[in-house]
This record gives C-alpha cells, sequence and structure tokens, in this order.
C-alpha cells in the first residue's frame, strides 16, 4: 500500500468577497500532489465506463449523454402538464448542505459494494478518501497536518462521480416510494396511455421532487430524507430550500411546515 503521505492536501482560503475576515467569507481549496491525483485519475477512467450503468437516469450531472438542460426541459414539461391537468400538486426543490464535506465514507463504500464492486476496488477507494491528511497553507507556508474523518474533496477527479453515487441512495429510496404508490408524481404526456410519471430529478446535490398536494405523500418524504440523513450523513438545508405549490394547493402552510421548507412562487403561477 502507498505511503498516506502520498494523500497529502493542503488547502488554500480563497476570500469570497473584498475585505473578508470570518471563516465563512473564505472558500477552502484542496491543493492535491500529482502523484494522487495519477492514481485517482486512473480510477476515475475505469468507473466511468460503468457509471451510466449505476447511476439511475433521473441523475444528470457527470454522466456522458445527460445535460443539466435535460432536467431543465423535464421539469418544465411536468410542471406544464400539471397545470394543464388543473391538479393540485408540489413541487420541492432541495439543497444539499455543504455536500462534499459532510457524507459518510462507510456509506460509499457500502453504495459501492451493493452496486457490485469487489473488495480490491472498494480498498483502492477507500484508500484515496480516508487516508488524506489536510494542512492549511497560512501565507503560503503549510502550518502542521489533520486527518479528516468524513466527507470528499473538492479538486479530486474521484470526487463528482462518488457523490453521485452516494446520492444514488436517495433516488432508491424515492424509486421504492413511487412504485409502491407512496407517492404520486407529475404525468408528463399529452396521451393518458403513454404518460410518463415524474417523481425527482437531480443535478448533483440539487434534486427536485414532484409530488401531490397530500399530508400523507409529504410525511413520506420527510421519513425519506430523514433516513436517508442519518446513513448519508447529508444534511437538507432547509433555510435554500423551497415548496412550489402548482395550481390551487389549500393549506400550504401546513403542508410546507411537515417537511421544513419557506414557500416559494413561480412568477407565472398563482397560489
Amino acid at each position: 500500500m502507498f505511503e498516506k503521505s502520498y494523500n497529502a492536501t493542503y488547502i488554500a482560503l480563497i476570500p469570497k468577497k473584498t475585505g473578508a475576515k470570518e471563516l465563512k467569507d473564505f472558500r477552502p481549496i484542496s491543493l492535491i500532489g500529482s502523484f494522487y491525483k495519477l492514481i485517482s485519475k486512473v480510477l476515475t477512467e475505469r468507473l466511468k465506463r460503468v457509471v451510466d450503468k449505476l447511476v439511475d437516469k433521473q441523475q444528470m450531472a457527470f454522466i456522458k449523454g445527460r445535460q443539466i438542460i435535460d432536467a431543465v426541459l423535464i421539469a418544465n414539461e411536468a410542471i406544464d402538464s400539471r397545470v394543464t391537468q388543473k391538479y393540485p400538486g408540489i413541487l420541492c426543490k432541495l439543497d444539499i448542505e455543504k455536500a462534499y464535506d459532510h457524507v459518510n465514507w462507510e456509506f460509499i463504500l457500502s453504495m459501492l459494494s451493493q452496486m457490485g464492486f469487489g473488495g480490491s476496488w472498494t480498498s483502492w477507494i477507500k484508500f484515496c478518501i480516508s487516508t488524506v491528511k489536510f494542512s492549511i497553507l497560512i501565507n503560503e507556508s503549510p502550518e502542521g497536518f489533520f486527518n479528516a474523518h468524513r466527507g470528499i474533496r473538492q479538486g479530486d477527479p474521484l470526487s463528482p462521480f462518488l457523490f453521485i453515487i452516494a446520492m444514488e441512495g436517495l433516488n432508491n429510496m424515492l424509486n421504492i416510494a413511487k412504485i409502491t404508490g407512496r407517492i404520486q408524481g407529475f404525468e408528463v404526456s399529452k396521451v393518458a396511455e403513454n404518460s410518463v410519471e415524474i417523481t425527482h430529478l437531480q443535478y448533483v446535490d440539487d434534486t427536485l421532487i414532484f409530488c401531490g398536494a397530500e399530508e400523507e405523500q409529504l410525511l413520506i418524504i420527510r421519513l425519506i430524507l430523514v433516513y436517508f440523513e442519518a446513513i448519508s450523513g447529508l444534511h437538507i438545508n432547509w433555510n435554500k430550500s423551497h415548496l412550489y405549490p402548482i395550481n390551487v394547493v389549500l393549506e400550504m402552510d401546513h403542508l410546507s411546515q411537515i417537511l421544513g421548507g419557506a414557500i416559494g412562487t413561480f412568477f407565472f403561477l398563482k397560489r
């Protein structure tokens, strides 16, 4: 096994604004060594060959042939169909708080194992994410080293793919809720017999959930999110998450309190 020193990472703090003083005013950038990047790049190229078969079509990020514009067009069509049908519905826009920083390593390894990756591969991934040593650059000089216990690094070629694999856990739970009828999404089609039900879309950590304006459906979504947070280490940032009523939704204030997100409005829709 390679020496852990090969996985040292230097953190440079880049100010987000002029006159930055507090830690929250800086953006940490990871400076990763070339030798580790070579290892990571080899693993990433191998992962790219199969990731489209492992990650469901609802995830539009980092996979060849999928683009964010696809998610935009599908979401627009789903909302337009719901408005035309005049059925009340809710669009939940969820934001993950500090996504890369909080993801649980064991959860990533568990997802890889469930997807069929062998012990050798998961051992390599474990080495890449768990042997990191960080040092903060102060006046361009490193000041000591410390270990991490969770999270993946911005700037590591592997990180985007490992993250969408982690998000596949949420996707799987939402798919099960859809199949079992616990969540009813938006029907998209001009012909009823050829309709497609859209319950959710993902782009990295941004998630859209389409559901009926019913307390039972929102309670199921809430339970799914609580469980996903517990096993993945990821947390919903409710300050940046919103619920949008589609058509006339009675008791929208009560429904929004079930999840905890603020009520948003589309300029072209009336509440």
